[in-house]
């Protein structure tokens, strides 16, 4: 049978496929910029049917049409690797629970998932001549989850790109549906934004530390971006991608003549990604370009396979901290603002590196919106609060006042260190709590 052929075979309506999701059902949803968009209008009219369907996502770009069904925690729950500012609004609705996890196990999660996986369904670029759905800017754990699934619906989309790389396609044979969308435009996210006098104060120290043929990391956010944005703007060269997010930044940086990865000792000239998410520069930069690897993250992630680099750089953020060296990257209290995702596997990888090194970095202290500043370093993390990176894991802490190195820092040079950088309005509260808690020495500057 011709590709072509299989292909007319099982195409079907987005409304014919979803009749194959049954009461208590565990479905996968697609992850970030794959996550289904026609499937979902067609569930939407199917669910108010349906009970205890349990959906796997994360990052949803957008707000899902089942989030609108009434009654919609009485039909289904909505299970997110990672929340998105979507997440975050619909927690309130009491049908969206976060999935705690350390990115590079994804893979492995669905592998040994102690019950059955019945349906996935994701947005893939349109088939090739070889029969090839491409997964897009998401190989990350799809080949795992074609693997796990009893059934497979693949939403084809002509505005996804077609990202080159490792187990980033998924083949007509295995797929059990197909469904032609309405082709929407990819979500776009994180473009470039203005830095702040603070970012640019953290990006300048970073930057400073970054050495020629370094790799590099770059996580979420208006900080990382801002270092991005310097290197461009540096004399560096030679310089390598492994990293789990591709944002923007490296497509400038690219531009910039600053990245060829011809001193990394694996994946060479590759940059290396587990999922990418972007502006329409990205996607477009993506599409068919054989210096992008897409791979999966449990390759890219391996601290193992980071620690093979010579000074790699990880860079992310904090929401905030302790002066135990405790990181909190995801968390307000209780409130789950994003996820663990990777942060970890980097943090951990870095200083498998000769020479890495991981900076965690963030603003000193914020002002919320009834205008009251508050320090992002605390004798002890907010009660609640998700502690993303254990004391013995940080290296390097950055703040617009300055770096800290907490690798092999005694309890009270931990201390003295953060609280050297931290916002000078909270330095002596910061004292007194860390005498409180026996970890200030009366030697320490004050």
């Amino acid at each position: 049978m011709s590709y072509l052929k299989e292909y007319a075979d099982k195409l079907t309506t987005a409304d014919e496929a979803v009749k194959v999701i049954k009461s208590g059902d565990y479905v996968d949803y697609g992850w970030v910029t794959c996550t289904v968009r026609a499937l979902d209008e067609a569930l939407a009219r199917r669910m108010p049917e349906l009970t205890d369907v349990k959906i796997y996502n994360g990052i949803v770009p957008f707000r899902p049409k089942i989030f609108d069904v009434p009654n919609a925690k009485e039909h289904f729950t909505w299970n997110s690797w990672f929340y998105s500012g979507v997440d975050r609004k619909a927690v309130k609705d009491g049908f969206v629970f976060h999935g705690p996890v350390r990115y590079s196990e994804v893979p492995r999660y669905y592998r040994d998932m102690p019950h059955a996986l019945n349906v996935a369904m994701f947005q893939v670029a349109p088939m090739d001549k070889h029969g090839w759905f491409n997964f897009g800017p998401n190989a990350s754990h799809y080949r795992e989850v074609v693997n796990k699934a009893d059934v497979v619906i693949v939403e084809v989309n002509t505005s996804v790109p077609r990202c080159l790389g490792v187990e980033e396609a998924v083949h007509i044979s295995e797929v059990d549906m197909v469904v032609e969308g309405d082709n929407p435009a990819m979500p776009e996210s994180g473009g470039a934004t203005e830095p702040t006098e603070v970012d640019l104060a953290v990006a300048k120290q970073i930057v400073a530390e970054i050495p020629d043929g370094a790799t590099l990391q770059l996580g979420i956010g208006g900080m990382p971006n801002t270092v991005g944005q310097l290197i461009a703007e540096s004399d560096l060269k030679d310089l390598g991608v492994h990293t789990e997010m591709y944002v923007d930044s490296f497509v400038d940086l690219t531009r910039a003549g600053k990245i060829t990865g011809a001193r990394k000792p694996i994946d060479r000239y590759k940059q290396t990604y587990a999922f990418a998410s972007g502006t329409k520069k990205l996607y477009d930069f993506l599409d068919d370009n054989p210096a992008c690897m897409a791979a999966p993250v449990n390759y890219v992630n391996d601290p193992s396979v980071i620690g093979q680099f010579d000074d790699f750089m990880s860079i992310n953020n904090a929401v905030d901290m302790d002066l135990f060296g405790q990181i909190n990257a995801e968390s307000a209290g209780l409130r789950q603002i994003s996820g663990s995702g990777g942060q970890l596997d980097f943090v951990l990888g870095a200083y498998k590196s000769k020479g890495g090194k991981s900076f965690i970095c963030m603003s000193s202290s914020f002002t919320d919106k009834k205008g009251v500043k508050h320090s992002r370093i605390k004798p002890t993390l907010t009660e609640g609060s998700i502690v993303t990176d254990t004391r013995s894991n940080p290296m390097y802490i950055v703040t617009e006042y300055g770096m800290a190195y907490l690798k092999g820092a005694t309890a009270w040079e931990r201390a003295e260190a953060l609280i050297n950088i931290a916002d000078p309005d909270f330095r002596e509260e910061l004292i007194a709590g860390a005498e409180k808690m026996g970890v200030w020495r009366q030697s320490n500057k004050r």
